[in-house]
């Protein structure tokens, strides 16, 4: 049995279906923090099973152990953790506690239930910003530009250090890119607490009527449109990575070292590239300013996901298009996210 650490989330649930389709069974494990519940009972649905849930914090040593002695875990996927740049230069020391401390009381009661395999949900943030694109596995990281993308660097050290001592543990890190989407019933996607932190969600909710402009921060990258260029990722794609990630570690023997994977398209998309696309897929016109840079960002991001394809068999193989009708049917059948019920709209109890 796998547990899943911050399954509720939004990559974290649309893996669950993934992990289900490939006949795997799991616990998730959330402390609800920047997920809702409701995710949980609409995987349900879409999956036509019921979910084992237990509410907890990754911190919490006791309730963690009291999980690992009720279920038969054998491995993890970590989705746990605070993930927004901005917030995280506000915030460092709560970033610092939630993401690397509650990482290294987990894997402290991992190594005392003898469970020695995890997929790490890292980032591409840990390359800060690369001398030049695409980016490799290889590139150097550590030079971080905010305490969001130290905590994942942090992370990753730590799994190697662990792997040092103890070469039992068997460790895939992904390092992903930008995820956008959402699966295609409509039913599950991206919730963001308050403000959206992630470009699509903030385009998303423009388009429905829920905020006044998209804020573009930064038009004068060394880019073509001097917007910022990222490598957009569907979460379908992303969350069926995680699902080949613990392919690798049930069938792979002898790993030497903690094996790090991009996951990503390869291509570079800039904001605006991704307001057009989304306007064309919607039918919407999406209003945007552009605003001051934040701190933290840099100008161009997309990986090489060659090495997916060689390790994991893995490729994205959904389109900008595909990333933006998705993210469009979740976000009109559901304009408050989970706040709203699929059923009330039926219903006529909302608008």
């Amino acid at each position: 049995m796998i547990l899943i650490t911050g399954g509720a989330g939004y990559i974290g649930s649309h893996t669950l279906i993934e992990l289900n389709n490939a006949g795997y069974d799991f616990v998730v494990y959330d402390n609800l923090s920047n997920s809702s519940k409701e995710s949980i009972k609409r995987v349900e649905k879409i999956i036509n099973k019921n979910i084992s849930f237990e509410e907890g914090d990754i911190r919490n040593k006791e309730t963690l152990k009291s999980v690992f002695t009720r279920y038969n875990i054998d491995s993890v996927i970590h989705f746990a953790g605070l993930k927004a740049v901005g917030e995280s230069v506000a915030k460092p020391l709560e970033y610092y506690d939630n993401n690397v401390v509650g990482t290294i009381t987990l894997l402290e009661v991992m190594k005392e239930f003898n469970c020695k395999k995890i997929v790490f949900s890292s980032s591409a943030t840990v390359y800060g910003d690369p001398h030049t694109t695409p980016i490799k596995e290889d590139f150097p990281t550590g030079a971080t530009t905010n305490p969001y993308g130290r905590t994942k660097y942090f992370i990753e050290e730590i799994l190697k250090d662990l792997y040092i001592s103890d070469n039992e543990f068997k460790i895939v890190i992904l390092r992903y890119f930008n995820p956008v989407g959402a699966h295609e019933s409509g039913t599950i996607g991206e919730d963001p607490n308050g403000i959206p932190n992630n470009l699509m969600p903030f385009i998303s909710q423009v388009a429905v009527g829920k905020r006044e402009f998209l804020s573009v921060f930064g038009g004068d990258y060394d880019t073509f449109d001097g917007t910022g260029v990222r490598d957009y990722i569907h979460v379908v794609d992303l969350a069926y990575g995680h699902v080949k990630a613990i392919d690798y570690l049930n069938v792979s023997e002898n790993i030497k070292q903690p094996i790090i994977v991009n996951l990503g398209t390869g291509k570079g998309y800039s904001v605006l590239d991704m307001v057009k696309a989304f306007e064309k897929s919607s039918g919407k016109k999406v209003a945007y300013k552009i605003v001051d840079r934040r701190i933290g960002d840099i100008a161009t991001c997309y990986s090489d996901p060659s090495f997916a394809k060689k390790i994991l068999n893995w490729e994205a193989k959904k389109t900008i298009e595909d990333m933006c009708i998705d993210t469009w049917r979740w976000q009109s059948n559901n304009p408050n996210g989970y706040e709203n019920s699929l059923e009330e709209k039926e219903e006529g109890r909302w608008e």
